[in-house]
């Protein structure tokens, strides 16, 4: 499986003349809009071919139905416990590393790449997707594009390898969009920094062994005083106080993390001192348009129970499915699927191909299909009748993930 994912690899790395350029279109973006893809993806990237991404889609998809089976997915639901030998079977396919520099084992593959596999990953089991996503793209994607030479050195292999897992710490119990509002601190010692605080709602914290953490490092300052950290969770000091009970995406590990004069040398500040909101927001527009694929897998799953079961299931001697209502809702959670799919790749291929992010789009994507998939989830439910209300079938995970 890696062997063969080095050669997509190759086929999709071309010589830097080749390299796409914006198209008059996204110039005229206003410049808060518009980013090149030479500063968001890795070296030597090029955009994929359709034949390439289909050829990454089948690959997932034979994975996922090897190592993620309905079992697994059912299992990791009740049992509220993400299956960690995942991960080194995630690192060995090469999934981990899908928008990481070649030289540090990643696949030197773009956005588009990415949405697919988390797509497929969701498919499987929409927790394992979350905590794919909450690894490779809020944690490795986040340490691509900000992370000194020597910080991509230390850290992205084992990420990569699966042999390290990673998060993302932005979230307290009084502070989530209004990321200023964060009450951690940072204080300046000899060599470093001593981290004080909480985070709350972080997904892989129970697991992680390297976290992305944001605190301030000059209160008074507002945005402008808030820095971004490498915490490496071996580290005296740091604990995770609880793992949560959710009602859905059970076994995607979320915790709430404790911070007790944990000290954090000066090595491990991401990108500049206080210029951590800077950090943030690089890639919190990308990290919505990965995480947009997610829904599309729940719904795409949704499709792979209703449409077989209502063909299965008769009534008065006919199949459900030649009942006109039933082929209507059929035909509803089919069209929004393909409408959310669109939204997304699209997005997603603008990044790829033109370098140009658009923070709306990116926004808009995640909103639309996560709207939708809550929608095709329900419709699920209701096309299986009776049998949508039991655990034996996947309808209610679907709902709730």
């Amino acid at each position: 499986m890696a062997a063969s994912f080095r050669s997509l690899t190759r086929a999709v790395s071309r010589p830097a003349t080749r390299r796409l350029r914006p198209s008059p279109a996204s110039i005229a973006l206003p410049a808060v809009q518009k980013r090149l893809h030479s500063s968001k993806h890795p070296k030597g990237f090029e955009a994929p071919t359709t034949e390439e991404l289909d050829e990454l889609r089948e690959r997932v998809h034979e994975f996922t139905r090897r190592e993620i089976t309905e079992e697994v997915a059912a299992h990791t639901d009740k049992s509220n416990a993400f299956p960690n030998e995942m991960w080194p079977k995630l690192g060995e396919a090469g999934f981990l590393g899908i928008t990481a520099d070649e030289d540090v084992g990643g696949l030197g593959m773009g956005y588009q790449a990415h949405a697919v596999v988390m797509e497929e990953m969701s498919r499987a089991s929409g927790s394992i997707g979350l905590s794919y996503a909450a690894h490779s793209q809020l944690c490795v994607n986040q340490l691509q594009l900000n992370g000194s030479p020597e910080q991509k050195k230390k850290y992205l292999p084992g990420l990569i390898a699966g042999t390290k897992i990673g998060a993302l710490a932005m979230s307290e119990s009084g502070s989530g969009s209004d990321v200023v509002s964060m009450r951690t601190s940072a204080k300046k010692v000899d060599g470093g920094y001593l981290l004080n605080g909480s985070k709350m709602w972080i997904t892989n914290g129970p697991d992680a062994d390297l976290i992305v953490v944001y605190a301030k490092t000059e209160p008074d300052k507002g945005s402008k005083g808030i820095t971004a950290f490498l915490v490496e969770t071996k580290a005296d000091g740091f604990s995770c106080a609880r793992k949560l009970d959710k009602m859905g995406m059970r076994g995607s590990n979320t915790g709430e993390l404790m911070f007790d004069n944990v000290f954090v040398p000066e090595d491990n500040v991401v990108g500049s001192v206080n210029g951590g909101v800077r950090v943030l927001m690089e890639g919190l527009d990308l990290e919505r348009l990965v995480l947009s694929a997610g829904p599309l897998g729940i719904m795409q799953a949704a499709l792979d129970v209703a449409l077989p079961f209502s063909h299965q299931r008769k009534q008065f001697g006919s199949p459900i499915a030649h009942n006109q209502l039933v082929q209507g809702k059929l035909a509803d959670m089919y069209t929004k699927l393909q409408a959310s799919r669109a939204y997304t790749y699209a997005t997603a291929r603008q990044v790829d191909e033109q370098g140009v992010i658009r923070t709306q789009d990116c926004a808009g994507a995640i909103l639309y299909a996560a709207e939708r998939a809550t929608e095709c989830a329900l419709d699920c439910i209701q096309l299986l009748g009776g049998m949508g209300y039991v655990e034996e079938m996947p309808a209610s995970r679907l709902l709730r993930e």
